[in-house]
């Protein structure tokens, strides 16, 4: 694994870094905020992903010797270095819990803690929490179109280096049963899970001769790839005759894989032939550059598939890439801050802040929450972001608080939770969210909106700005 040491940060967050601590501003409290902007996929909602990796790497966050030696060659300040030789971040974390599904505009991550440890953590955050979340995303909405057919993260191979590490664990809060990637299984506890490669096949005389050693290898977990020479008329016969070979040991041939190919017309020819041998429960696997839309459109033709093996386009986020998580000052030297933009989406919101789910009776979500400041115990009214005209009042709707203290003094103040449970909780939030935020194309906008007080103090913020200008 990496080592997330304190070079793994941007030079800039360094360099101004040094300005704070040459003004005598390194214990100043700052506070920041981790959002996004817009929904990734063209989804109606994000799954949350990336905390616990996140304070397992800050929990022990310092700057090495070798570290201090490298930096010493950027020009920094002796004094500064020497600082540095001890940091440690010893702020506070608070947060949405990992699983949650969470909406653009509002604060999924507060830190707040010295201006200099706030800065120089925000790459790191973000490198994290960005990532995780899209492919955390991406997967829930696989796992949503293959109606409970298994999911396995084939995807290590033609992911951008070490990020197949962490996107291995994000597909499997965000849904999957198992990976490929073995180095994940054992430093996160989930399943694995692999076949064979052609390349084992053809190093073979005969597709038979190499299903007989694999399966003789491996009698309690054979998944026979049948694709490599003629589907129907090598692959899968020779398979069921090493099926039939592994019952007369008291053995049963676990699966067979296709991996090109017409899959849905593959799939249905391969369970008829099985069926027909008696081999009603050998599995059919499928890969070859799967997503959402085509797992959609083989469960639509009732393609007889039990497992889907799916690689570049969830551990790359494709189409996406990457998610617009970025991290803003909200208060700084007891002072609340605000940044302006011509873009009024890109205006930040000021002061620390917490954020309510609105929920029905049973406890289902409304499809809104909102942002309040912190010291607001039931916000009575919600207020549009942006548009003066739009508001609705909330004081009679009940209210789920989703920000809570995470970390404090270099210690995490909840015990860590496995993935399994953590994808346990998102298929909990899932339940509750009402399906036209489900829809897999046009789904209904989640609405997320400010109080009254955090629309005024930000008003007012804007007024003042304008004012000096002026």
């Amino acid at each position: 694994m990496i080592d997330f040491s304190g070079t793994y940060t941007d030079q800039y967050q360094l360099t101004m870094g040094q300005v704070y601590f040459q003004k005598g501003e390194a214990e100043k409290t700052a506070v920041f905020d981790y959002f996004f902007r817009k929904l990734p996929f063209d989804g109606g909602f994000a799954v949350f992903a990336g905390l616990d990796t996140l304070l397992d790497i800050l929990e022990n966050f310092r700057f090495s010797k070798e570290d201090i030696k490298y930096l010493k060659t950027l020009d920094l300040n002796k004094d500064y270095l020497d600082f540095l030789k001890d940091f440690r971040f010893r702020g506070k974390v608070y947060s949405m819990r990992e699983g949650e599904l969470v909406f653009p505009g509002e604060p999924v991550v507060r830190v707040e803690a010295n201006i200099i440890e706030a800065q120089i953590v925000e790459t790191l955050l973000l490198n994290i929490l960005n990532f995780q979340t899209l492919i955390a995303t991406k997967a829930t909405r696989m796992e949503i179109q293959a109606k409970g057919r298994m999911l396995i993260d084939f995807g290590l191979r033609r992911a951008q280096g070490i990020g197949g590490y962490h996107a291995s664990r994000a597909a499997m809060v965000g849904g999957f049963d198992a990976t490929s990637n073995t180095r994940s299984g054992r430093d996160f506890g989930f399943a694995v899970s692999g076949t064979m490669a052609h390349s084992f096949i053809q190093s073979y005389e005969e597709e038979l001769e190499a299903f007989r050693d694999f399966a003789k290898a491996h009698p309690n977990n054979s998944i026979l790839l049948v694709d490599t020479y003629n589907t129907l008329k090598s692959g899968v016969p020779n398979a069921i005759t090493v099926g039939k070979e592994m019952e007369s040991r008291g053995e049963k041939l676990k699966g067979i894989r296709l991996d090109s190919g017409d899959l849905a017309y593959l799939s249905r020819r391969s369970r008829e032939m099985l069926d027909e041998a008696g081999l009603d429960y050998v599995k059919i696997a499928v890969s070859n550059q799967l997503d959402e839309h085509l797992i959609k459109s083989l469960i639509d033709q009732e393609a007889p598939i039990d497992v889907f093996g799916v690689g570049t386009s969830l551990v790359t986020g494709k189409p996406d890439a990457a998610l617009d998580g970025v991290y803003k000052l909200a208060h700084f030297k007891d002072q609340p801050r605000i940044k302006l933009s011509e873009t009024i989406s890109k205006i930040t919101l000021p002061h620390r802040k917490q954020v309510y789910r609105l929920l029905d009776e049973s406890g289902n979500f409304l499809g809104a929450d909102v942002i309040c400041l912190l010291d607001e115990q039931d916000p009575k009214m919600m207020f549009h972001p942006y548009d003066r005209l739009k508001y609705q009042d909330i004081s009679a709707v009940n209210k789920e608080k989703l920000l809570e203290l995470v970390m404090e003094d270099q210690k995490r103040t909840r015990k860590r939770k496995s993935v399994e449970d953590i994808s346990n909780f998102r298929r909990e939030r899932l339940q509750k969210l009402p399906p036209e935020f489900k829809r897999f194309s046009y789904p209904h906008i989640y609405k997320v909106g400010l109080s009254e007080d955090l629309r005024d103090e930000r008003n007012t913020l804007i007024d003042a700005h304008k004012e000096k200008k002026s």
